[in-house]
């Protein structure tokens, strides 16, 4: 089994961020039987985040109120959450010493104690706090038991250098993982730099958004079938949508001649790139869902073929994707 934090987790793991999403029709004990069903069907790695909906009712509300129900999953749970925004968040990073730490401390007090943070991450790095900084100021929470080990989230490879660089000079654990977007619609990573800086460091991948936010399921299929947060990335615009669908529908013809599903496919097409030379060891694509049979869907391990990989990467040669992975105004790379 791959490894995050020293710890052995599943192939697959499980984003948390749409269980508390605003106006996502779920009660907590919705999300808490759908955390169970993920648990049980192997994915003991759990993304969450400070920001994942409004500070009374995030990740780490529902956390709590997870391993206050099930106390005995505390240590079966490798956690990585994400913070570092400002505070009311505006989405607004802020990488300082002083705001990483209110960060981890706030999301360790929001747990109650319940479980330990193994991962923490800067969810976008300011661009203008040294890394050194905020990697001291990390190194400080992981002295003092607040947290376990270092993340990156959607960094550029200068940063995965130098996060790293700092993270020895202040004798602080390696960097465990770097989650970035990884999916058939974004390769970014690939040819950016970014994957070949964590192979050149050891460092897993953390895929997020394998289905293209739901996109690569092939059943959103006009502006009616969005919710209200799809309707805000480009990809799914009026213009953009049946254009994409062109590339999404080709990619489920491939996955029914499988016999697997679209999303199993794009899931497990994330997974098997550390099948490719120059990618790291480890890629542990974070597939979320709401109910407990999309994500037993999701979470199903399917071994794909380097002639699988290099199919698809023919399908998408073909197709150019249209739009942009965010909406405008949302804090890039650093």
């Amino acid at each position: 089994m791959p490894q995050l934090a020293g710890k052995e987790v599943g192939p697959i793991g499980f984003g948390l961020m749409g269980l508390t999403r605003p106006k996502n029709g779920l009660t907590d004990d919705d999300a808490i039987a759908v955390m169970r069903a993920a648990l049980e069907a192997g994915a003991n790695f759990w993304n969450g985040g400070e920001f994942y909906g409004p500070e009374t009712a995030n990740s780490l509300v529902l956390l709590e109120k997870y391993f206050a129900k099930y106390p005995e999953d505390a240590d079966r749970v490798v956690l990585s959450i994400k913070g570092g925004m400002d505070k009311p968040n505006t989405f607004k990073p802020d990488s300082s010493r002083a705001n990483v730490r209110r960060s981890v401390l706030d999301c360790k007090e929001q747990l109650q104690g319940r479980k330990t943070i193994d991962l923490f991450e800067v969810g976008r790095h300011d661009g203008k706090t040294p890394w050194p900084t905020t990697v001291e100021a990390f190194n400080e929470l992981i002295q003092e038991g607040a947290m376990g080990h270092i993340s990156l989230s959607e960094v550029t490879a200068a940063s995965v250098h130098a996060a790293v660089a700092a993270a020895k000079a202040a004798g602080a654990p390696p960097i465990a993982a770097c989650e970035e977007e990884l999916s058939l619609l974004t390769t970014d990573i690939m040819t950016d730099g970014v994957a070949a800086a964590c192979a050149e460091h050891n460092i897993p991948i953390v895929a997020y958004s394998p289905v293209g936010r739901g996109l690569l399921t092939g059943k959103m299929r006009t502006q009616e079938d969005l919710s209200w947060a799809m309707k805000l990335f480009p990809r799914f615009s009026e213009e953009n949508l049946p254009q994409n669908l062109k590339f999404v529908d080709e990619i489920g013809e491939y996955a029914a001649k499988k016999g697997i599903t679209a999303p199993q496919l794009a899931i497990n097409w994330s997974r098997c790139q550390s099948l490719r030379p120059g990618m790291p060891k480890t890629i542990i694509p974070i597939p979320g869902g709401t109910t407990v049979a999309k994500v037993q869907e999701n979470l199903k391990v399917i071994d794909l073929t380097i002639e699988d990989l290099d199919a698809l990467d023919a399908i998408r040669a073909k197709y150019e994707v249209k739009g942009g992975r965010y909406p405008g105004g949302m804090p890039g790379k650093a």
